[in-house]
């Protein structure tokens, strides 16, 4: 398939796009430019997300997609009740990764990665088990390092954001594709704007 045939394709898709969809995507952006900003609010707007997402990617056999979203979900749980633990100290907890919790993520995307694709591949009727669950297994070890306050974060969100968009088009969710493309321009930023905030935490300790 050439370009032309995927762009046609892809305006196909945005026009058949549903008003979930079109909400579960507004959320979306939300949930990711408020983590962006390092706000605590980023949680209760993903998880909405998150919901509704499960449902459509359930309808198109996504099914390591779904599992992840659950994931998403118990993790945005987990994050929110951090964040507001220590909301006294938001700006002063971004750090990078010890090399026990970089070495913590990849095992998190390798085992992940092969349990996903066995189930996948032999128990379920997916047609992307590789795919499926690279996606799935890289924003796994993402997940875990944002509610950490980790800005690793943003590199394994991204390295699964960029394998998503092609798949999420192949499924026929366009403006999923869409929002995943947002989310991969802005974990940029994001990744940019938590080494700013990292650096401005090492001058008040120097000071």
């Amino acid at each position: 398939m050439n370009f032309q045939e995927w762009f046609m394709l892809f305006q196909q898709q945005i026009v058949k796009t549903s008003l979930i969809e079109w909400i579960a995507v507004g959320f979306g952006i939300s949930e990711v430019l408020l983590a962006k900003k390092n706000n605590i609010w980023l949680y209760p707007t993903g998880i909405i997300s998150i919901l509704l997402s499960m449902f459509l990617l359930l309808k198109v056999k996504l099914y390591a997609e779904t599992l992840l979203s659950m994931y998403y979900l118990v993790m945005s749980i987990y994050g929110w009740l951090l964040w507001k633990k220590r909301k006294l100290e938001v700006q002063i907890q971004v750090s990078w990764c010890t090399n026990k919790e970089i070495t913590i993520a990849v095992l998190i995307s390798t085992i992940g990665f092969l349990i996903l694709y066995i189930v996948l591949k032999y128990f379920t009727d997916s047609d992307v088990p590789i795919w499926d669950a690279f996606v799935s297994s890289t924003a796994w070890a993402g997940m875990w390092l944002l509610a950490k306050r980790k800005i690793e974060n943003w590199i394994f969100l991204n390295i699964s954001n960029l394998f998503a968009i092609p798949l999420l088009i192949h499924k026929k969710l366009a403006m999923f594709a869409v929002l995943t493309t947002i989310l991969f321009i802005v974990a940029i930023f994001g990744f940019i704007e938590w080494k700013k905030i990292e650096q401005k935490r090492k001058l008040v300790l120097a000071n």
